[in-house]
């Protein structure tokens, strides 16, 4: 027995002394990746020398001789922090990441190779101006000559992803940044499903109904839609209801899901409305949380001045910040830029459709993707007039076309005439306002809202692309249309001078949250599908509270987590059911509802995350809304993953007969709205009390509100996720300023996935008090202090300063980095 007991000991002592081996060959191999940002580099693409300091937050200042120099700067400081991530974003938009992953991303890549983006932005170009063309140039030669060092000095290939995944990584090239652009269009997009949702909801719902459950933003009336049925009669209808929507969602798909897509806060205040007599500008962008962040901070010293702010890794700008004259930040326009198109195939030749001058030849090529096993398939991409063909398995597009159709899409993104990277790089370089309005006329794609404030005024212009539709259009771009009817097609893109515009207003602020902007006729529109109706109310009034403001009220805008949704649903659904009934005993259903009714009467809306009642408040109304259109709906429920504030509004005031939607069709009795919201909050109750306890007062929102910034590709693995992945307990909402979109599915369905990775409070009284943040660190590399460290500043509503003072970036820097042209190099 004592030598069995002595083997197995020195069996333990082997296996242990070989894992923790393991562990520090692991440790030791991928800390060779980790960047000394005081080293010097000898590289071939510079004229002269290059200092990129970076201060203590990780932030690199990049000085160089030309403008050139300081855009290869950036592409090296780039690849250094965020080489992973930037091939990942091309790999995206080439439609190759199966490559890699194998099978898991095989439907991304199909679905990118059809889009057609990676050859659009190699056509593209191209049609950049001079300038443009030698930035992209110096930004890929920068890239590169990092690339050579991690190849040529043993730098632990570079990230250390690239020792579980391959590690061949092609040169980069100006039309990859290009492609980064139109990657965040597609996650920026919107349009799409919901045409596709609304004609599934069409086909089911009288017409009534239909705008209960996705309606209208409040204004002026909507010309009624056709019946969808009407349009292409061959329709099965009984498929299209009773096919669930595809709630899969492969890894790295970057198509986001409804609900999930862009949003965005930005403010100004005019001179007349600061208390300091200079403009204010408040910027908040929001994406999908990952880690790192897609967000990078940097600074780049051009000979039109310094520039600052948030970047995004593979392009070679600063897409949001400011300079000594300019402070510009972006929202997401929610521009009607989408149209689907079903297209009548040839009965006698199926790469032929319907056009209005009748039948026309598909454009048509294979493409192969390859698979990390080896093996490979080969796909047909098709182009009718309108745009690429997209498979019915895409975007539950099978549900809507009929047999002997197919269907396209029309899209103002899909071009090779892509000058948004131009426009991006002049507005780095405007000195005014005007200047910067005039900039944003070769803007394509993804429609945003620029604000805008220089040291006299500011301003809002919507960029990008408007497609010009006929006042006769069938849908009116709503739902998708017939694509052989002349009247549905599109007529090219609207002058720049029909966008949107408001300069200096009288009021002296102006700000967007994705809310709708004007009330125009179709075809000027804009758009009937707007990111909100909420955030903007809360907005308005905090602005009018204030007589004048400063860069710490809007601050305290930016992170303000009081839920106007809540203030206005819970008197309208509880209306009925506060302080009514004698007091039930403990321990009862009826006493646990009670006592959640009498906590949320006492509560002010606000989503802090130490508070029970938002946790409360955000059961109830999912389950509500759950009851109230389940019976309805059936499987196409499942679309509704967040809630919709306006169609519960309608139902509980009865607008339109919206309480229609109160009564369960399948049972005898008359339900109430009072019985759905009573069943409903039992409903809720019940939730929490399997996942949090019973013990209602000791509740925290931020239990279930986490922030979730996760390794896109590690996140999952175990062991490695908790390594990879920044997990927050964070106050806000689905419908707060400092905005905290739910996940809306899944066993966590509070999850907070989507927000404001990057924050900018820019005042042009004092510019270096201007202040930004990122939702985690700068570096890209796991062993990095600065992998998180500006994640919990984030999550405190902390910022760091926004200086174009090189004296104090020096003085506060972890690191000075030198780039020294190679012997006889001039920069060529």
């Amino acid at each position: 027995m004592l030598t069995l007991f002595r083997w197995l000991l020195r069996l333990f002592v082997v296996v242990a002394a070989l894992a923790l081996g393991g562990l520090l060959l692991a440790y030791w191999l991928a800390s060779r990746s980790l960047v000394d940002y005081s080293a010097e580099h000898a590289v071939e693409g510079i004229t002269a020398p290059v200092e990129i300091v970076r201060d203590h937050a990780g932030v690199p200042h990049i000085f160089g001789a030309t403008d050139r120099d300081v855009f290869f700067g950036l592409g090296f400081a780039h690849a250094q922090d965020r080489l992973w991530q930037m091939t990942m974003l091309r790999r995206t938009a080439q439609g190759r990441l199966s490559e890699l992953f194998g099978e898991r991303t095989l439907r991304v890549d199909e679905l990118m190779r059809r889009l057609d983006l990676y050859r659009l932005s190699q056509a593209a170009v191209e049609h950049q101006d001079a300038d443009t063309r030698a930035a992209l140039e110096a930004y890929a030669a920068g890239v590169n000559a990092w690339l050579k060092e991690v190849n040529e000095g043993a730098k632990g290939r570079g990230a250390p992803e690239f020792f579980i995944f391959s590690n061949e990584i092609a040169p980069w090239q100006p039309a990859d940044s290009i492609a980064v652009i139109k990657l965040m269009g597609v996650q920026l997009s919107s349009h799409l499903a919901d045409e596709v949702l609304r004609a599934r909801l069409t086909l089911a719902l009288p017409p009534a109904r239909v705008a209960d459950i996705l309606p209208a933003v409040p204004g002026p009336g909507i010309a009624a839609l056709p019946d969808y049925a009407s349009l292409f009669p061959s329709l099965d209808v009984k498929t299209a209801l009773s096919t669930p929507p595809d709630q899969s969602a492969p890894p790295l798909m970057p198509v986001a899901p409804r609900g999930l897509a862009g949003a965005s806060n930005a403010w100004a205040a005019a001179p007349s409305r600061s208390a300091s007599g200079g403009t204010l500008l408040a910027n908040d962008p929001h994406l999908g949380f990952t880690a790192p962040s897609i967000w990078y901070l940097a600074r780049l010293e051009l000979s039109t001045g310094g520039v600052i702010g948030g970047t995004i890794p593979g392009v070679p700008g600063v897409l949001v910040g400011r300079s000594d004259k300019l402070g510009w930040g972006l929202t997401s326009a929610y521009l009607d830029d989408q149209d689907l198109f079903i297209e009548e195939l040839d009965p006698d030749n199926p790469e032929r459709v319907r056009t209005p001058k009748g039948f026309a030849e598909m454009r048509r090529r294979d493409s192969i993707i390859h698979l990390a096993d080896g093996s490979a398939r080969t796909i047909t991409l098709r182009w009718t007039e309108n745009g690429p063909v997209i498979p019915g398995r895409f975007f539950d597009l099978a549900a809507i076309t009929p047999p002997g159709h197919v269907t396209s899409l029309s899209w103002t993104l899909l071009t090779e005439r892509d000058t948004s990277m131009t426009a991006l790089i002049r507005l780095m370089r405007a000195q005014s306002v005007r200047e910067a309005i005039a900039a944003g006329a070769l803007f394509v794609a993804p429609a945003q809202n620029l604000t805008l404030a220089d040291s006299g005024g500011i301003a809002m212009k919507l960029i990008g692309a408007m497609p010009e539709r006929d006042p006769a259009h069938q849908t009116r771009g709503r739902m998708p249309s017939p694509g052989w009817v002349a009247a549905n097609r599109w007529k090219g893109t609207l002058p720049y001078s029909q966008n949107p515009e408001f300069i200096n207003p009288p009021g002296g602020i102006l700000g967007n949250t994705n809310n709708k902007m004007v009330e125009r006729p179709f075809p000027l529109h804009v758009s009937y599908t707007w990111g909100d109706t909420q955030r903007i109310q809360r907005w308005r009034k905090l602005m009018q509270d204030r007589e004048v403001h400063t860069r710490e009220s809007f601050i305290e805008a930016q992170l303000d987590s009081v839920s106007p949704t809540a203030r206005s649903l819970l008197p309208l659904v509880a209306r009925e059911l506060w302080f009514t009934g004698e007091a039930a005993p403990e321990g009862t259903p009826e006493r646990l509802r009670q006592r959640a009714l009498a906590m949320l009467a006492d509560w002010n809306g606000e989503m802090n995350e130490h508070l029970p009642e938002p946790l409360i408040y955000a059961a109830w109304m999912r389950a509500l809304q759950d009851r109230l259109i389940r019976d309805e709906l059936g499987p196409l429920a499942a679309a509704f993953s967040h809630l919709e504030p306006l169609f519960i509004e309608r139902v509980f005031r009865d607008v339109g007969g919206a309480s229609a939607w109160c009564d369960i069709r399948q049972s005898t009795a008359q339900e109430s709205c009072t019985d759905i919201a009573r069943m409903a909050l039992d409903d809720a109750l019940v939730w929490i009390g399997e996942k949090w306890g019973t013990d209602l007062e000791s509740l925290r929102w931020g239990d279930a509100h986490q922030a979730t910034h996760d390794h896109q590709v590690l996140g999952d693995i175990p062991f490695l996720k908790w390594f990879v992945n920044i997990h927050q307990s964070t106050s806000g909402g689905d419908n707060t300023l400092m905005r905290g979109r739910t996940k809306g599915s899944g066993p966590n369905p509070f999850l907070n996935v989507h927000g404001a990775g990057y924050r900018g409070v820019y005042d042009f009284a004092d510019p270096d008090a201007s202040v930004f943040i990122i939702s985690t660190g700068q570096s890209g590399h796991p062993l990095s202090r600065h992998y998180d460290d500006l994640g919990e500043l984030w999550r405190r509503g902390e910022y760091i300063p926004m200086s174009l003072d090189p004296e104090l970036a020096r003085a506060a820097a972890v690191g000075v980095m030198r780039l020294l042209p190679e012997d006889g190099d001039e920069g060529g």
